[in-house]
């Protein structure tokens, strides 16, 4: 009985073991970011510079990184949105793609200079590259979430220019996980 006992003792201890290196092997495609916490706001310098809605900022691309991708990644598609945006319709602040499998996030500023790692989408103002926050002056804080889409599509696979909208269709049955991380501004 007991010998009985201690072999089902080990053969569950073993069962939880193995179930616990599983889960460990499989952790989480997630987004971070060292400029921000997630629901957190936003620094100024992330806002945008536009002298003509006086937005106050310095359009610095806040860094963001990612971990875990799944094995099959062949790049990244990244979107930033404002959902909020435009009494509620969002707003596409920036979109790149044909980013890498082997790009793990971008350093504070690549997103705004512009860079060989990614190419840029047209966000709502027709823009390739970043455009920060500026949302109108008094509003509740405006929620701007970034998120990044592991593919299995080739960097190259997409052409250049595509809206939110086109990149949707594109990598619709190629997207294998998606990750968000969401900061907030108010004016």
């Amino acid at each position: 009985m007991f010998r009985r006992l201690s072999m089902r003792a080990l053969g569950f201890g073993v069962t939880i073991a193995y179930a616990a290196a599983a889960s460990a092997a499989a952790a989480p495609f997630m987004v971070t970011s060292p400029s921000f916490s997630d629901g957190g706001m936003l620094a100024r310098k992330n806002a945008a510079d536009d002298p003509m809605r006086m937005c106050g900022g310095g359009n610095v691309s806040p860094a963001l990184a990612w971990a875990n991708a799944p094995e099959k990644t062949r790049s990244f598609v990244v979107f930033m949105l404002d959902p909020d945006g435009l009494g509620g319709q969002s707003v596409s602040h920036w979109l790149g793609y044909s980013i890498p499998a082997s790009a793990r996030g971008f350093a504070e500023g690549e997103l705004t200079r512009g860079s060989k790692n990614f190419v840029g989408g047209k966000g709502t103002r027709d823009n390739a590259l970043y455009i920060g926050p500026c949302p109108p002056v008094g509003e509740a804080a405006h929620h701007y979430v970034f998120t990044v889409v592991a593919t299995d599509l080739e960097p190259g696979a997409l052409k250049p220019g595509l809206t939110r909208d086109e990149v949707y269709a594109a990598i619709k049955g190629h997207a294998l996980a998606g990750a968000s991380i969401v900061g907030k501004y108010a004016r």
